[in-house]
């Protein structure tokens, strides 16, 4: 029954990195498309403002009610974050060891791109979290690779 468990925990677990590897992926493709530079959540906040026409005040309003979602959702994290947090550390394993099975299967000049790919997704994730992750919803761990 544990056994089960762990596998059902590893599941979703495996769920939800690939839900964030795809939603990173269309992110990117939508910037692309749109020629976008900007990101996270104040250059959000600021194309919202831009592209709604906002007043300030309305601007003010809105970044305040954002504010307060976001605490919120630090609320109701704060519970399980111990766990989410043992979970990332089991997902780098995992993602750690799937890296090294993938470059085995590649010659060594692909081997370095795999993993320059890896270095540069590694900074990009950094970056759209703003290099600090305290206080935020839990996601895949810092510096997890789209895979």
């Amino acid at each position: 029954m544990e056994r089960s468990k762990g596998y059902a925990l590893m599941f979703l677990l495996g769920a939800f990195v690939a839900g964030g590897a795809l939603g990173f992926t269309a992110d990117r493709v939508m910037d692309a498309r749109h020629g976008r530079e900007m990101r996270g959540p104040r250059a959000y906040r600021q194309r919202m403002a831009e592209e709604l026409k906002l007043t300030p005040q309305q601007q003010a309003s809105i970044d305040s009610l954002i504010e307060q979602k976001h605490r919120q959702i630090v609320t109701l994290y704060k519970p399980v974050k111990p766990q989410l947090d043992s979970i990332a550390l089991l997902a780098r394993d995992v993602s750690d060891s799937t890296h090294a099975q993938i470059k085995r299967l590649l010659n060594p000049d692909q081997q370095v791109r795999l993993d320059k790919m890896r270095a540069a997704a590694h900074k990009e994730l950094a970056e759209r979290r703003g290099g600090d992750t305290a206080g935020r919803p839990p996601g895949p761990p810092p510096g997890a690779p789209p895979y």
